[in-house]
């Protein structure tokens, strides 16, 4: 996939996440794609250790929003400790 591909995904993965988490997040949309870029690769590479993808073999759409999910999880905590 390209990297307008690896963007849109992003793009759409990080609003979902978004939307199921809740409380007010503060991030816009270049934050949001970053989320959910960074949530699918956190759900490759569990699902990898896991077994359930081979490598190079991209996460699925509800594993990727559970990362995100995870990811935005994580960055609550941090930002609430500072």
């Amino acid at each position: 996939m390209g990297i307008i591909g690896t963007i849109i995904v992003g793009a759409i993965v990080g609003a979902l996440a978004r939307w199921l988490m809740p409380g007010e997040q503060k991030l816009g949309w270049i934050l949001t794609i970053l989320l959910g870029i960074g949530g699918s690769m956190l759900a490759g590479f569990v699902g990898q250790a896991i077994g359930w993808y081979q490598a190079g073999q991209g996460a699925g759409w509800i594993a990727s929003i559970v990362g995100a999910v995870v990811l935005l999880w994580v960055v609550q905590k941090l930002r609430s400790k500072a």
